[in-house]
């Protein structure tokens, strides 16, 4: 027995919006047919997708399972539509990306846009985790990561090497400096980004291989708000060198001993590498 199409949109829309008022406004159908759909889905297969409590709803372990297949399907779905609306030239659409920095992201967006002006491009930020996890949920077609990724499921495009830098206030012993050992970061208190972050993830990984030791002072989950406390006198950052944006209260120092490198990467999931929009978005910033 087929499952019917109508009836998987239905179950699809009231998981993503948490609720079938709002799923069936989003459909733009009443809720009692949208009620009635996701009931027949349910009895037709003598499964339950979601625990009912008054009008709070949960996906079942099984719905769960029925929603990561369902996404992808209804992605394809989108795909193929916007294959035939679109052949022969790609015209109109929506990108979503996702990015763990502005400053690759917003070049490349200005690139893609001024070939594809009436395409429409979303952008979110977040930590390495939060990016990677946008894209295996299908919530980005693309991200902008700055790690390699060991996942089959990933296909990913070197595009830039950055190197991983340290910064400093007006007020601290190493500003007449323009270097400084990665062991010298033992003895200070470092304002560092959340687990999941890129850069934090380069400068510990490098400090484990020299067998340094780093103090992690305070744990600040936005780049600004790093830069804000390096600049009151908090402790040391560190940053990408392409992303310190020129202070007249903070400077940059290089981390001798071997470079600390961080590699910029876009990534996307391997059965969609035939996206038209994905391949004209690697094709116009590569």
């Amino acid at each position: 027995m087929a499952i019917v199409f109508t009836h998987l949109r239905a179950f699809q829309a009231v998981a993503t919006h948490r609720g079938f008022s709002a799923a069936a406004r989003a459909l733009r159908v009443s809720q009692p047919t949208l009620t009635t759909q996701v009931r027949d889905l349910e009895e037709r297969y003598g499964v339950e997708l979601f625990l009912r409590q008054g009008r709070q709803i949960e996906l079942t372990e099984a719905g769960r399972s029925l929603l990561s297949i369902s996404a992808r399907l209804f992605k394809l779905h989108d795909e193929a539509e916007e294959l035939l609306v679109n052949f022969g030239e790609l015209k109109t659409g929506v990108l979503k990306i996702a990015a763990v920095s502005p400053f690759h992201a917003t070049d490349m967006i200005a690139r893609f846009v001024a070939h594809y002006p009436s395409f429409k491009v979303n952008m979110v930020l977040g930590n390495s985790e939060m990016t990677l996890r946008r894209v295996l949920e299908l919530e980005a077609d693309i991200a902008i990561l700055a790690h390699k990724i060991d996942d089959p499921r990933i296909r990913t495009i070197s595009f830039s090497t950055q190197e991983i830098v340290a910064f400093v206030n007006d007020t601290h012993p190493w500003w007449q400096r323009d270097e400084i050992e990665l062991a010298e970061l033992s003895h200070e208190p470092l304002i560092l980004r959340e687990e999941g972050s890129t850069t934090r993830y380069a400068l510990e990984h490098a400090a484990g291989l020299a067998d340094v030791t780093l103090n992690p002072f305070m744990e600040i989950g936005s780049r600004e708000g790093v830069w804000k406390a390096v600049e009151r006198g908090l402790g040391v950052g560190v940053v990408a060198d392409f992303e310190f944006v020129s202070h007249s209260r903070l400077k940059t120092l290089r981390i001798s001993g071997g470079k600390i490198r961080t590699e910029y990467r876009l990534a996307f999931l391997e059965d969609r590498t035939s996206a038209r929009s994905i391949k004209a978005f690697v094709d116009t910033v590569l």
